[in-house]
């Protein structure tokens, strides 16, 4: 169970991260430059090996990472709404 709520929240992750990205906001020309290798790409890249960490780790059967990936995803979407309503 805790594999396929943490793959789920892996794809909610995603749709975000590209929805910011193709967002266009001012505040994404401030990041470091490192964020703009391959027009975007390395930043997905970060989150997928999140992603697939949080996997392997809760495939061995540590459990607690479902929930350190939760609170990792609801930052997330908190950062995102944040950025794609213009309130930042």
């Amino acid at each position: 169970m805790g594999l396929f709520i943490v793959f789920l929240l892996g794809i909610a992750n995603f749709a975000l991260h590209k929805a910011v990205l193709e967002s266009g906001h001012p505040l994404l020309g401030r990041v470091p430059g490192f964020f703009h290798l391959l027009g975007g790409r390395f930043s997905l890249g970060v989150e997928f090996l999140m992603l697939l960490g949080s996997l392997l780790m809760v495939q061995s059967g540590a459990q607690g990472w479902v929930l350190g990936y939760l609170f990792y995803s609801a930052m997330n979407a908190a950062s995102a709404w944040l950025i794609l309503t213009g309130r930042i």
